[in-house]
């Protein structure tokens, strides 16, 4: 694989994330604890309940390697339980007529780059992200789905990836965040609720 033309559309294919392809293919690993915990095992219960769908891609040139995995669930943003401020920022772009309390959006539950892969001078994560905001903008997205959301662990780097991609924070501070989540001074803020306007080029 030519690492600095990798091209995700042509140089991987994603399949769902079956027990078969599972088994099939060399154990995956992004060398985060909580997400390799999840791919191995929770994953499949997540499909079998229908709490989520997990997707892989996967090399072409060595199918036995899974470049990178996305859960991806059904959601909605909440807009009647937001501050205003936070309400504001969301809506400006949705036309007054069409504005409401509820906003369909699909999730990224988890998604990870294998660590095989990572920091290779290939840009697999925002590729993935790419690809995302295409399918849910294109005839193949069956429902309408305004945003792409994501509870970003609370870290530079993770924030970053999802900024540079076009995510935005709905909650402008750590503090306004913390107030909405009613967390108590002692609790930590895990994550930032980030969001991606499908409407927008």
């Amino acid at each position: 694989m030519n690492q600095d033309s990798f091209i995700l559309e042509r140089d991987a294919v994603m399949r769902p994330y079956t027990a078969e392809v599972a088994t099939y293919c060399a154990p995956f690993s992004c060398e985060d604890t909580d997400l390799d915990e999840f791919f191995s095992n929770d994953a499949f219960l997540y499909e079998t309940e229908l709490l989520g769908k997990t997707y892989a891609w996967i090399n072409t040139a060595d199918p036995s390697k899974i470049l990178g995995l996305v859960t991806l669930a059904n959601d909605s943003v909440k807009a009647q339980f937001m501050a205003n401020s936070a309400r504001n920022r969301l809506q400006r772009s949705i036309t007054n007529a069409k504005r409401g309390m509820n906003y369909p959006a699909v999730l990224i539950g988890r998604l990870g780059v294998s660590s095989e892969y990572r920091g290779k001078g290939l840009i697999i994560g925002s590729q993935i992200l790419d690809f995302l905001k295409g399918w849910f903008r294109s005839f193949n997205n069956k429902t309408g789905c305004r945003f792409i959301v994501v509870d970003a662990y609370n870290n530079e780097k993770t924030m970053h990836f999802y900024k540079k991609n076009g995510f935005n924070l709905l909650y402008k501070s750590e503090q306004e965040e913390r107030s909405f989540l009613e967390l108590s001074p002692e609790e930590p803020l895990e994550t930032r609720f980030m969001f991606f306007d499908l409407k927008l080029k």
